[in-house]
């Protein structure tokens, strides 16, 4: 899970790039980048860390131009090399800067045959790279010394038919302008917002409508899945449907975790969808649970809280903050390496011991992953003084790897699979546990936009939408992912750090 921005502006866009990517942090804190284009050359800032972090007074004072990409990334399969860092670039045709926010679950066999039909080779070993080498093909073979807006959609056509996967991508081609695309299910989310100013009008795309209110643009909409955008250096918009059944399938862990609750997906209110889920989940609280005792509910911040209210609301219940966040500590779901995961938790959250002492609780979080972090805030709430600590879920049990850009890519790192609910409580020590149904998270975040009907649910349910994601290629992955963890790593990020010190530096 990735966060990407792009801006054709009248002005400089070096810091509306870093605006936007700050407030999509949330989508990745491993990296980040921006690419702006001026006087025909790219100008690239890219490392590993916060935004706040990587961006200095002297690299923004570089970052000149018009046209310019942002991305904070967020790896999916255990590398965090300042290598895989992006905007990625190449320089045919014309120069491409790229961001991608996804995963390609055909890269494997891609990778040959970008090799032998287009004799490029990929650096490294992000899907992101190898997406952007197919793209740049792609318009090589269909373009001239100048590129027409149909050249560009012949291009995102040939894309869409040779991969398969998440993705939703921005590109600055220079000398030419901006595009955008997203694929056919719409996996991956994108919107598209304009700004209207003295010099003629903006245009900006972004992971999250957030992102748009944060340097003052207006949404116009969702980029439409397989739809492709291209906006010309002088500012004019260009789209077109550029696959050739698309359909709707957004990712429903953006609405359980990953979107903020300010944004909208796809005609989707992110906080009303987890109100609705918090309902759901009280109703169901209140039928399977009438002779649980609980006396509290408390939120684990932040996500899960506007479930949470609703929840004691629906139960008639007190709603107490008892844990207090660290804001300077990252979401450790997204953190590389379970060790990391494990230590960051205590510094991540204190308990209000009062609001613990001699009570049942109800802990209320968005969802259970690996289950380390649900045991050990379990464990907290005990240390506190609770004489019972209960645990609901938003979402349901996590049995199967996602391969659409969120890092669950092995089984045996989830605690629900294998396992029943009762099985599952034990491992985390609850005295009682409770899922959100699947059906009732889908009518929950269904309900504020009744046109998209199927969600991208595979974690829960183990189906992938995108149709070729078989038992096979989930053993190579898991494979793949553990044969890197074994790897040199700190030589690898070390070796990577002296590349990217020669070309940002």
């Amino acid at each position: 899970m990735c966060g990407i921005v792009g801006i054709v502006g009248k002005d400089a866009v070096n810091q509306s790039l870093y605006d936007a990517l700050i407030v999509l942090q949330h989508r990745g804190q491993d990296a980040a980048g921006i690419m702006t284009i001026e006087d025909n050359m790219f100008n690239l800032r890219k490392d590993n860390g916060l935004v706040r972090d990587v961006f200095h007074t002297r690299h923004m004072k570089r970052l000149t131009g018009k046209v310019g990409i942002g991305h904070c990334r967020y790896p999916t399969a255990g590398s965090s090399s300042s290598a895989e860092a992006q905007p990625f670039y190449v320089n045919s045709p014309f120069g491409i800067a790229f961001a991608h926010n996804g995963n390609l679950t055909n890269s494997h066999q891609l990778q040959d045959e970008v090799f032998q039909i287009a004799r490029r080779h990929i650096n490294t070993t992000s899907d992101s790279e190898l997406l952007l080498n197919i793209f740049a093909h792609a318009l090589h073979e269909t373009t001239g010394m100048t590129i027409q807006p149909d050249e560009i959609f012949t291009g995102v056509e040939k894309v869409h038919k040779n991969i398969k996967g998440a993705y939703a991508v921005v590109a600055a081609i220079i000398g030419q302008g901006m595009v955008a695309f997203r694929d056919p299910h719409g996996i991956r989310p994108l919107v598209l917002g304009k700004r209207i100013t003295e010099k003629g009008d903006e245009y900006m795309v972004a992971s999250e409508s957030v992102a748009l209110d944060a340097v003052g643009f207006t949404f116009i909409r969702d980029v439409a899945p397989g739809e492709a955008i291209y906006i010309t250096e002088q500012g004019e918009l260009f789209t077109k449907q550029c696959a050739d059944k698309p359909i709707c399938n957004p990712c429903i862990f953006e609405f359980v975790y990953f979107a903020r609750p300010d944004s909208f997906i796809d005609g989707i209110s992110v906080y009303a969808s987890r109100v609705n889920m918090g309902r759901k989940l009280g109703e169901k609280i209140k039928r399977e649970w009438d002779d649980v005792d609980i006396d509290v509910v408390i939120p684990i911040p932040e996500t899960s809280m506007d479930v949470a209210l609703q929840i004691a609301n629906t139960l008639n219940l007190p709603y107490r903050q008892g844990f207090v966040k660290n804001r300077y500590i990252g979401r450790t779901f997204i953190m590389p390496g379970q060790k990391m995961r494990r230590k960051s938790v205590r510094r991540k959250l204190n308990a209000i011991s009062s609001e613990f002492k001699g009570k049942n609780v109800l802990l209320v979080d968005d969802s259970i992953v690996r289950g380390t972090t649900s045991e050990q805030i379990i464990e907290m709430a005990r240390e506190s003084g609770a004489n019972k600590v209960y645990f609901a879920s938003a979402a349901p049990e996590i049995r199967f790897p996602n391969v659409y850009g969120i890092d669950m890519p092995s089984a045996n790192e989830l605690i629900a699979y294998g396992r029943e609910i009762e099985q599952i409580c034990e491992c985390i020590k609850a005295d009682g546990l409770i899922f959100q149904d699947l059906k009732d998270l889908v009518d929950a975040v269904s309900q504020e936009n009744p046109v998209i009907t199927q969600f991208e649910t595979s974690v829960f349910d183990g189906n992938y939408v995108t149709g070729d994601v078989n038992q096979d290629y989930l053993e190579r992955i898991d494979k793949a992912r553990s044969e890197t963890s074994k790897a040199p790593l700190r030589i690898q990020a070390e070796l990577s750090n002296l590349e990217m010190h020669n070309m940002t530096n």
